[in-house]
């Protein structure tokens, strides 16, 4: 399992206004990957060696941050039993039952500009993040 470190942004990317119209239509249930994220989880799902077929993203959520949770990002190369799973385009996403909770609504959007580069998590339970981007409280 391979991990990245993520930053939360409140700022969507341009894939984000199809994005939110997606969510709305799906009245927030369960998570969201903006079609820019899911085109770069196939790209390190294959750098990895990972199959689409039997593997996928794993999203989760942990005690601890500044803020008190933390975003958990990493690739697996099956689900475990109690998964949710997700699939947008091929790419399965996981998340377990006790993330879903704090992750269900929540859009993961993929930026790569000339500033920064990296996933963002868009979540509507958040209700507060800390600077450095990578926690947050509910």
């Amino acid at each position: 399992m391979t991990q990245e470190i993520v930053t939360l942004d409140a700022k969507p990317s341009q894939d984000q206004a199809g994005a939110d119209q997606q969510l709305a239509d799906s009245q927030a249930q369960g998570v969201l990957v903006t079609p820019s994220a899911v085109k770069r989880i196939r790209v390190i799902l294959a750098k990895e060696g990972i199959s689409t077929e039997e593997g996928g993203l794993r999203l989760g959520v942990k005690g601890g941050g500044c803020s008190g949770l933390s975003y958990v990002i990493a690739f697996d190369t099956q689900p475990r039993e109690r998964d949710n799973i997700f699939t947008f385009d091929g790419v399965r996403v996981f998340v377990d039952p006790k993330s879903i909770v704090f992750l269900n609504g929540m859009t993961l959007d993929y930026e790569e500009t000339l500033m920064r580069q990296g996933f963002n998590f868009i979540n509507p339970n958040s209700t507060r993040s800390c600077g450095c981007g990578t926690s947050f409280s509910v």
